[in-house]
């Protein structure tokens, strides 16, 4: 298996187990099919409400016009919408890819974004082409880090990560709050921010000393411009957690 290595600045490599085909296409087939039986709900949904003239007070040709559209708009929506939503909601993953223990990230490492999610999979409609698609495979073959198209444009990867990080890997994430620290987070550069996000991503694929201390250097860069008082020093992870949510928080309510 092909691994995404990323030096960090405190020169720790952190290393992402790629995803190839065979995986993100498992995970695609479960998408697909919660695709289907929900576009085939709504789809019969829309046709009798159509036909028993509910949604459109017309009638005639007009209210087959409006009930096409809104079939179209569904259609579109379900096949593009729900891997943009997902994937901006759940951290860079859908029902399908949390099943098969798949994410997307940054090239960077780090969560992706609003940005990413709606980029990647906007180019999904040059990628499912000419069907099953075609042009994803060959690029993904073509790619040294399995990327289709839209991952190119995105700046994204999709890499395998163990169960337990499914636990927890961003439970850190969820908890956000504008106060949840005690510390001027403001005065983090995003580089540094990039790399805590790195190590709370990836820490659970760590072995525990290694773990602990790169826990410890990355706080050791962190103290002369947030000079941590000892007692949170003892719990190293616990207050990198408490800084991400608490730097999230700030860019997102700021």
């Amino acid at each position: 298996m092909d691994n995404l290595v990323i030096d960090t600045p405190e020169q720790i490599p952190l290393e992402f187990p790629l995803a190839g085909i065979g995986s993100r296409f498992l995970a695609l087939a479960v998408d697909t099919l919660i695709q289907f039986a929900v576009g085939m709900v709504l789809g019969v949904s829309v046709l009798l409400l159509g036909a028993l003239g509910i949604m459109m007070p017309t009638h005639g040709v007009w209210a087959g016009a409006w009930t096409l559209a809104l079939l179209v708009l569904l259609v579109f929506l379900l096949q593009f919408g729900y891997f943009a939503i997902f994937e901006a909601i759940w951290n860079g993953q859908t029902p399908g890819k949390r099943l098969t223990h798949l994410r997307v990230i940054q090239d960077s490492g780090r969560p992706i974004t609003v940005y990413e999610a709606v980029a990647r999979n906007f180019l999904r409609v040059v990628d499912s082409m000419p069907g099953l698609y075609g042009v994803a495979i060959i690029s993904a073959l073509l790619s040294a880090k399995s990327k289709r198209l839209g991952d190119y444009v995105a700046g994204t990867v999709v890499v395998h990560e163990k169960p337990a990080m499914l636990e927890t890997g961003v439970r850190w994430d969820l908890a956000a709050s504008p106060g949840s620290s005690r510390y001027d987070v403001s005065r983090l550069l995003p580089g540094e921010f990039q790399l805590i996000e790195a190590f709370l991503l990836r820490r659970n694929q760590l072995a525990g000393d290694v773990r602990a201390e790169t826990a410890r250097k990355i706080l050791q860069r962190l103290s002369a411009r947030l000079e941590f008082s000892p007692e949170d020093l003892q719990n190293p992870e616990a207050l990198l957690e408490s800084l991400a949510t608490a730097y999230r928080a700030r860019a997102r309510y700021g």
